[in-house]
Order: structure tokens, then C-alpha cells, then sequence
């Protein structure tokens, strides 16, 4: 994992960066189904809150070929998701901290925000 993702947050800056290294993590969205359709990363993966406890040995084995990069609307889900992550032995994850909608302010404003 790369250094500055130690903590369990990391900046939409620092997302964009991984998405462009050779070594691209999986992006985990954690909303709701109605809120992806609304506004979403290019492939990030659909892993609603509720459903995570149920599709954890599917995101270990992510886990074990890349890092995981947890997003929800503002970082809240995707935090509390992080630290159960964390709590289960997957180290190598991190939350998108501000969610998409930083995301759309300071990268990519043609991601709409809701």
C-alpha cells in the first residue's frame, strides 16, 4: 500500500493519483443503489453498506490483488466501512475522505452532486 494510505483516509488527490498508477486500486462505493445512479466514479463497484458484511470474503480476495479504495456521499459510510474492514484483518483499504461530492468540487466537476 502506498504510504500516504496508511491512515484510514486518504484526499480525493491522492484517489486520482492511485487510479493512475500502474498498480490502480478497486473502487468500492458504498451508497445506495438510487444515489450511484445519481453520480458515480468510472469503475467503481456497487457494494451497497448493508450488503458488505455478506460480500466480505469477495472483498478480501480483492483485497489480496489491490488496494481497496471505500467510497460513499460525503465519507461517513464510507469510514464506518473502513474500520469494519480493518477489524475483519483487511489492512489495506481507505475511505475517500469528503466522498464524491469533494470528489466532483476539487476533481471532477462533471460528476453531478446531489
Amino acid at each position: 500500500m502506498d504510504e500516504k494510505m496508511t491512515g484510514f483516509e486518504c484526499t480525493p488527490a491522492d484517489v486520482q493519483a492511485q487510479l493512475r498508477s500502474a498498480r490502480k486500486p478497486f473502487l468500492i462505493d458504498v451508497r445506495e443503489p438510487q444515489e450511484f445512479a445519481i453520480a458515480r466514479l468510472k469503475d467503481a463497484e456497487l457494494v451497497p453498506l448493508q450488503t458488505v458484511p455478506a460480500e466480505l470474503q469477495r472483498l478480501e480476495g480483492m483485497a489480496d490483488e489491490r488496494d481497496l479504495i471505500v467510497i460513499c456521499h460525503h465519507g461517513v459510510r464510507s469510514l464506518q466501512v473502513v474500520a469494519w474492514l480493518r477489524r475483519q484483518g483487511i489492512e489495506n483499504c481507505v475511505s475517500m475522505v469528503g466522498g464524491i461530492d469533494r470528489w466532483s468540487v476539487e476533481i471532477d466537476p462533471t460528476v453531478p452532486r446531489y
